[in-house]
């Protein structure tokens, strides 16, 4: 439960219809196995201890007195255990017949919740031996303590408060308004589904919508248990079709006819965070629910879960060539819009023969197609200087004739020395000055060339730049429309793969491709003795995939330090020390609190994706605000002492 993680589990023990005595003996065995694989969340079928398909035998006393004595044989074996376990019943309630989940935890009962929702159509006439649950909670006897009986029930972890249970049944979430809606509004993070879904042609994939769709809705875990083999298929088959989904994403998934058993973290932490940033979600009804408190062991989850390291790009090959082609029409679309309003002439770019500038000649020349305009209206613009090397300046050239966009070379070497003799700075000397004197100059003569021509400078910087502070204050940190401002590093080498792969020769094809092969540089320095790129970015500021790995995780959760550390481990597992994750995560944070003047001033630019840096859009930030909170949590975590600080402040 550390960093905010539940182990939750949804299973469909095998029973036999009406065999109460057997069904309990299952439903203990899969809550035993559940404890000793440190499962804190345990979901099991809707009538699971008679069965769903009992018909008429639900009007028989023997049925239901048989159900109360197997969930007295459960509730007793569960002392002890870690895990909250949610068991379907028939509760006879002063005279009237409800379809039940008990919430079973630790040796007690902590509440009945009835379904709300009973179908009566089709194969399904729940209607004639169930009532619809009451609107008021009220208490009832079970073994001579008083449980809260009713929908509108909370069950609280008191040492993960973020861990807030609701409960609503098979039906329920079928119906137009589920009551999973008040149960989140009401602070809810995990809805639990004991269901009997039976198996038509169809059915999965519906049933897989309606959960992560609602899991996306209610900003919450949505944990579902169907029914499976051994109930009767006289008229149905169930298939044990589990699920279980995080905020819109399908998280495990035993599908039909499966085991009946899947298990992975829940991520409650990030779902409050989620929350809390989402102005749309309002909490509502609190004071209509009965929260009910419960204790579980503090430990630190071990994550089976996936953690993408790179979580700005999809994973599937085909997930990544749509989401390239959107992000690409989502830029593109934006540069038409701006050089049509501006009534510009032309797109000006600096290219250097590096990913970020091809990637804007590219959405240039889009944006003139888009436009039904020549690509010779995009000027691309090579100024080599002290650091330029063969390779880069051969492949602006080839490049820009294979888009068809004009191509003009300016040496700015002559402007700049001349430059460093106006302000008495020594040429030899290869310093923050030497390098941003030049940056400077490229932008004086892109600026003056637009101006000259009447169109816009298109801005190269990309968006994990932007985090890093990674450009040169009014050098390339200023143009007239920053094209790749939304754009991480990581994402910036897909989408130029991506145009490879479809380039319309195979010389723009090979281009492409060396680009991508091409060291990450500004080429401020010389080339070393061999000719070869001597200042490599991710030498000086850390790997890329770290700094976007980590820029994710801040701008779309807020989490800290401690957490981002945990969550980089499992996800770069193999690859990179604690150590060195230690080490750029401090140097990410460092640069991202220092460098925000730059972002503060930023040209305008079109956002992609859930993680944004503009100053007008989705960051917010001093510039002169203090990272000693942060530094000081990573300070903790190398002296050893970050996993309790975590701890407590998950509590």
């Amino acid at each position: 439960m550390q960093y905010g993680f539940i182990k939750a589990a949804a299973v469909s023990p095998a029973l036999r219809v009406a065999d109460c005595a057997f069904n309990a003996q299952e439903l203990i065995r899969a809550l035993q196995d559940a404890h000793e694989q440190g499962i804190q969340l345990l979901c099991t079928p809707e009538l699971g201890i008679t069965s769903y398909t009992c018909g008429d035998l639900f009007l028989q006393e023997p049925l239901l007195q048989g159900a109360k004595q197997a969930l007295r044989r459960i509730v007793q074996a569960s002392a002890g255990l870690d895990p909250v376990l949610l068991v379907g019943l028939p509760l006879l309630v002063e005279q009237k017949l409800y379809n039940c989940a008990a919430v079973v935890h630790d040796g007690a009962v902590l509440g009945f919740v009835p379904k709300t929702h009973l179908p009566n159509y089709a194969e399904f006439y729940e209607l004639r031996h169930f009532t619809p649950a009451p609107a008021e909670t009220v208490t009832v006897a079970f073994e001579g303590q008083p449980v809260p009986f009713g929908t509108k029930l909370l069950f609280r972890c008191r040492q993960l408060p973020q861990f807030c249970l609701a409960v609503e049944l098979c039906e329920d979430l079928w119906a137009p308004v589920p009551p999973s809606i008040g149960h989140a509004l009401a602070g809810a993070t995990v809805i639990a589904n004991l269901s009997a879904s039976n198996e038509t042609v169809g059915k999965a994939e519906y049933r897989r919508q309606l959960v992560t769709g609602q899991s996306a809705r209610l900003l919450c875990g949505y944990l579902y248990a169907d029914a499976g083999y051994g109930e009767s298929t006289t008229d149905m088959v169930f298939a044990a079709h589990n699920l279980v989904a995080e905020n819109g994403s399908l998280l495990a998934e035993c599908g039909p006819f499966g085991t009946g058993y899947v298990s992975t973290e829940l991520d409650v932490q990030r779902l409050a965070a989620e929350r809390q940033r989402n102005t749309s979600f309002s909490p509502a009804g609190h004071d209509r629910y009965l929260e009910i408190p419960f204790d579980l062991t503090m430990r630190e989850v071990p994550l089976t879960r996936p953690v993408n390291p790179m979580p700005f790009v999809p994973s599937d090959e085909a997930g990544r060539a749509r989401r390239c082609e959107l992000i690409l029409n989502i830029q593109s679309q934006g540069l038409a819009k701006r050089l049509e309003h501006a009534h510009a002439n032309c797109a000006v770019i600096g290219i250097s023969g590096g990913l970020d500038s091809c990637l804007a000649l590219l959405v240039a020349v889009r944006a003139f197609r888009l436009l039904g305009r020549d690509p010779a209206g995009v000027q691309a613009v090579t100024m080599p200087c002290f650091g330029t090397t063969r390779r880069t300046r051969s492949n602006a050239e080839v490049l820009c004739r294979e888009l068809g966009v004009s191509f003009q070379e300016v040496n700015i070497a002559a402007t700049v020395q001349s430059h460093f003799a106006d302000i008495g700075h020594d040429p030899s000397v290869l310093d923050i000055t030497f390098e941003n004197a030049q940056a400077r100059v490229r932008t004086l003569e892109l600026m003056d060339l637009a101006n000259q021509q009447g169109g816009l400078v298109i801005g190269t910087g990309d968006l994990s730049e932007l985090a890093l502070g990674w450009a040169t204050y009014n050098g390339d940190h200023m143009s007239m429309y920053g094209v790749n401002a939304g754009i991480p590093k990581t994402l910036v080498r897909h989408l130029v793969a991506y145009e490879a792969a479809r380039a319309e020769s195979e010389e723009l094809r090979r281009v492409l491709l060396d680009i991508l092969d091409t060291p990450v540089s500004p080429e401020l320095l010389p080339a070393d003795e061999n000719g070869q790129i001597a200042q490599q970015t991710e030498q000086l500021v850390g790997p890329y995939e770290l700094h976007d790995f980590y820029l994710y995780h801040v701008l779309r959760f807020g989490f800290g330090p401690a957490k981002i550390l945990h969550l980089a481990r499992a996800a770069f597992a193999g690859r990179y020390s604690d150590a060195v994750l230690l080490h750029w995560l401090e140097n990410f944070y460092r640069r991202f609190f220092v460098q925000q003047f730059k972002r503060s001033c930023l040209p305008d630019g079109p956002k992609v994706g859930s993680a944004a840096l503009s100053p007008r859009g989705d960051w917010r930030m001093p510039s002169d605000a203090c990272s000693t909170l942060w530094l000081a949590e990573l300070e903790q975590l190398r002296n050893g002492n970050g996993e309790a600080s975590a701890r407590q402040r998950v509590n």
